[in-house]
C-alpha cells in the first residue's frame, strides 16, 4: 500500500513539474501533428522577402509529416498582427512565424501570455523562453554578388537601392561594394535609400537616377525587387535581386543574379524540434556553409567566367577560406579606418555599421 501511495505521489509530482515547465515556456512534449502559423507583411508572390518566407513554409509542410500550415498575408506592422496571431493560436498553432521585423514587440506580448506556443522571428534582437530569432549570414553572399557586378560593369559604376538606412541594410550595401572593389579598385557604388520597405514610385525613380549617373548594374534590398527589376530592364541595366530568385522573370534579359534565401530546411528543423520536445529559444544565424543564403541563378547574359568567379568567392566563404566581407583594412567615406588590416570582425560588428565604405557615393541619413 505504501509503495502504491509513493508511486501515486511521484506521479503527481511529475505532473506538477511538467505543468510548471510548460508555464515557464519552452517546447511542449512530443507530438505527432503540428499546426504552424506564418504571418506576412506583404504578398507571398512578391518575388522577394515575403515569397522567400512563404516558400520556406511550403517546403516545411512538404517535408514534415503531420504539419498543417496557416498563413496570413498583407498584415500591417500594428495591433492587427496581435489579433492574427491570437486567431492562429485558437486554431491550434503551436509554432508561429511572425515574419516581419516590425512584428517583434507584438509577438513578444502574445508569447508572454501563451507560454506553450513557440515563436520564431526573423532578424529580431529580443528573446523570451518561447521566443527565438533567426536569420542567415548574407553579407558574404552580397560580397560575392559585388564581385559579379564589378566584372559585368562596363562603366565602372554600380548602384544599390536600399529601403531604410538601418545597420543591416547599410552593411549589405557596404559588403556589395567591398566585393566589387576586390576585383576593381576603381569602381564606385552609388547608394539610394527610399525610406520605405516598399515604395514602387521611389524605387522606379531611383533606377532612373542611377541610370542617368552612368550606373550599369543595380543591386537592391527592398521587400520586393519587382519594380527595380522591371525598371532596370527597361533601361538596359543589369539587376541583382534580394530574398528570392523569383524576380528573374521580371528582368529576363538583364537579370544578373541575386541573394536567394532558402528557409525551408531551417524551418523544417525548427518544426521537428518543437514536435520532439527539444526546441529552445535561441538566436540562430545560419552560416554560409548551410546554404540558407546563396547566390541565385545567373541570367542568360552572364558569361561563364563571371559565374565561376562569383561562385568561387561564395565557396571560399562557405569553407572558411574567407571569413568576413569586412576583412580589413576597411575605410569609410571620410577615410577613417573602420577595420584594421588583417582583422576579421565578429558578425555582431555588422549590427553597428552606420557608415558607407570608401568609394561609395550617397548618404545614410
Amino acid at each position: 500500500m505504501r509503495k502504491m501511495r509513493a508511486t501515486a505521489a511521484a506521479a503527481v509530482v511529475a505532473l506538477v513539474a511538467a505543468v510548471l515547465v510548460a508555464s515557464a515556456g519552452g517546447a511542449p512534449a512530443r507530438m505527432t501533428t503540428l499546426t504552424v502559423g506564418g504571418i506576412h507583411v506583404g504578398s507571398v508572390s512578391d518575388a522577394g522577402y515575403n515569397q522567400a518566407q512563404h516558400d520556406g513554409l511550403v517546403y516545411l509542410k512538404k517535408h514534415v509529416k503531420g504539419v498543417k500550415v496557416i498563413e496570413a498575408s498583407n498584415i500591417p506592422e500594428g495591433p492587427q498582427v496581435s489579433s492574427t496571431m491570437q486567431t492562429m493560436i485558437h486554431q491550434g498553432a503551436k509554432l508561429i512565424f511572425p515574419m516581419s521585423f516590425g512584428y517583434q514587440d507584438f509577438a513578444l506580448d502574445i508569447a508572454g501570455s501563451n507560454p506553450s506556443v513557440m515563436f520564431e522571428h526573423p532578424a529580431g534582437y529580443k528573446s523570451a523562453p518561447n521566443f527565438g530569432t533567426y536569420w542567415a549570414a548574407s553579407t558574404p553572399i552580397n560580397y560575392s554578388a559585388g564581385v559579379a557586378a564589378a566584372l559585368m560593369s562596363k562603366h565602372h559604376k554600380i548602384g544599390f537601392i536600399g529601403a531604410i538606412p538601418i545597420p543591416t541594410i547599410i552593411a549589405t550595401a557596404d559588403a556589395f561594394h567591398l566585393g566589387a572593389r576586390s576585383v576593381n579598385k576603381h569602381i564606385t557604388t552609388t547608394v539610394i535609400f527610399t525610406g520605405s520597405w516598399s515604395d514602387p514610385a521611389k524605387e522606379a525613380a531611383a533606377v532612373n537616377t542611377l541610370k542617368h549617373k552612368g550606373v550599369d548594374v543595380i543591386a537592391t534590398l527592398v521587400d520586393t525587387p519587382i519594380t527595380v527589376a522591371k525598371a532596370a530592364q527597361a533601361k538596359h541595366v543589369f539587376v541583382i535581386g534580394y530574398h528570392s530568385g523569383a524576380a528573374l522573370k521580371y528582368a529576363p534579359k538583364y537579370w544578373l543574379t541575386g541573394v536567394a534565401f532558402r528557409w525551408g530546411p531551417m524551418f523544417t528543423q525548427m518544426a521537428k524540434n518543437v514536435m520532439n520536445g527539444t526546441w529552445k529559444a535561441r538566436s540562430w544565424i545560419a552560416p554560409v556553409k548551410m546554404g540558407v543564403a546563396k547566390l541565385a541563378t545567373f541570367g542568360p547574359k552572364v558569361p561563364k567566367s563571371v559565374r565561376v568567379r562569383a561562385l568561387a568567392v561564395q565557396h571560399d566563404f562557405a569553407t572558411g577560406k574567407l571569413k568576413s566581407a569586412f576583412r580589413g583594412p576597411v575605410y569609410d567615406q571620410s577615410g577613417k579606418l573602420r577595420v584594421k588590416k588583417g582583422v576579421n570582425p565578429k558578425p555582431s560588428f555588422e549590427q553597428s555599421i552606420t557608415w558607407l565604405a570608401k568609394g561609395m557615393i550617397g548618404k545614410t541619413h
